[in-house]
């Protein structure tokens, strides 16, 4: 799916309920630089995404906040809780009608986008240039874009194409 929404333009506000039942919207942290995470509990390019994104987490510290979407419709949220718990995910939102992945035109788990503290979109893609035929990333597209933006500069690349597993939708 193509994405909805262009770098340099607000960022749709979203409301989705965690894991527990509260409702978070992305304007409840207004700034502060937040990543929005599309994940998913089964992919093996979401788990290695969520572990690099802990280890940014504590290098940026409050600075920025990582909300992680589920939007798999065919993952219950049990599965979600204990992957969610063993990646130390958190908060773990729910979107298992793909609104909110529609809204930003999420394709796979995981596509990450970045949205500086005014609450204008800087960066859409890929974690990094990991493929099936590269290993090894070369490129961290996901941190040097959440680091230009830190500094108040627009990252570059701003746009890259998400790599992983695909997101499950809901049939009709």
């Amino acid at each position: 799916m193509d994405t909805l929404i262009a770098n340099d333009q607000p960022a749709p506000d979203f409301s989705l309920l965690d894991l527990e039942g509260r409702a978070h919207t992305l304007s409840d942290y207004h700034g502060r630089v937040r990543v929005v995470h599309f994940w998913s509990a089964e992919c093996p390019h979401a788990a290695r995404a969520a572990e690099q994104l802990l280890a940014y987490r504590q290098e940026w510290g409050e600075k920025v906040v990582v909300l992680n979407i589920a939007p798999n419709a065919n993952e219950s949220p049990d599965l979600l809780f204990q992957a969610a718990a063993r990646l130390q995910l958190s908060p773990v939102l729910l979107d298992a009608t793909q609104q909110v992945a529609d809204l930003y035109g999420a394709a796979t788990t995981p596509h990450l986008f970045v949205i500086d503290a005014q609450g204008f979109l800087r960066y859409q893609g890929a974690l990094d240039d990991v493929t099936f035929r590269q290993r090894i990333p070369t490129q961290h597209y996901l941190r040097q874009a959440v680091e230009a933006v830190l500094a108040g500069r627009r990252p570059n690349p701003a746009r890259t194409s998400p790599y992983g597993c695909y997101i499950v939708r809901q049939t009709v």
